[in-house]
């Protein structure tokens, strides 16, 4: 018999099989993701559609059906196709006849950007509606913008003209002090939520500058998309 110690040996740690085990793992993990981003895709395009749709048809008020668009300094086109521009959405009553476009603005908020979907009317060359998408503001002072009827008032009719050599607005949207408003094209602000009133002045006057002289100039496109 021999006198040598038997030396205890911890068994090695399986690399191989953990390894094999972890990426089994991962690819599980994987095809779960893909799996259930192909499932919620439809119903999350489908939600942001229905979505789209009431907001334009809140800020062009009477609408029934809509047309989306892309409109830039190279012209318009349906969505669908290729085009460089903002995406806009045509909106027109039971007649066919065009009531107003629906098109996207943003700024900076107190918090955070404040996205908006306002309401174009072309032929009064104003304002007629907003509606926000989305915000982060203090709740009870910046989400005033929402539920503040003498502030939604503003945009019954903001004017919108655009410049008589057509480009541009003939007067910038600008929010002015609560009490203080004197001209069309100007928003009344709500106290105590001043940077929020300013954010939506600045993202109307920011897209307003740019949209409407090219909603003027191909209007005749968007009446006969109807047809």
């Amino acid at each position: 018999m021999s006198d040598t110690p038997a030396v205890a040996t911890n068994p090695g740690t399986p690399g191989l099989r953990m390894i094999r085990t972890l990426g089994l793992i991962a690819m599980l993990s994987g095809l779960a993701v893909v799996l259930v981003y192909q499932w919620t895709a439809p119903i999350i395009a489908e939600n942001q559609r229905i979505a789209t749709e009431k907001a334009v048809f809140h800020v062009v008020a009477g609408a029934t059906t809509r047309k989306d668009f892309r409109l830039g300094p190279e012209g318009l086109v349906p969505a669908g196709q290729e085009g460089e521009g903002e995406t806009v959405y045509a909106a027109y009553g039971p007649d066919g006849k065009l009531l107003g476009i629906a098109m996207p603005a943003a700024a900076q908020g107190y918090q955070d950007v404040v996205k908006l979907l306002y309401g174009y009317d072309p032929y009064c060359q104003c304002i007629r509606g907003i509606k926000v998408l989305k915000m982060t503001e203090t709740p009870g002072l910046g989400d005033k913008i929402i539920t503040d009827a003498a502030f939604l008032e503003n945009f019954e009719a903001l004017d919108a003209r655009v410049a008589p050599h057509g480009k541009g607005l003939a007067n910038a949207i600008v929010t002015v002090k609560h009490g203080a408003k004197r001209n069309d094209w100007e928003i009344d602000a709500i106290s105590g939520a001043t940077v929020t009133s300013n954010a939506v002045g600045k993202a109307l006057n920011s897209s307003a500058q740019v949209m409407a002289p090219l909603v003027q100039k191909h209007l005749d496109r968007f009446e006969e998309a109807s047809q």
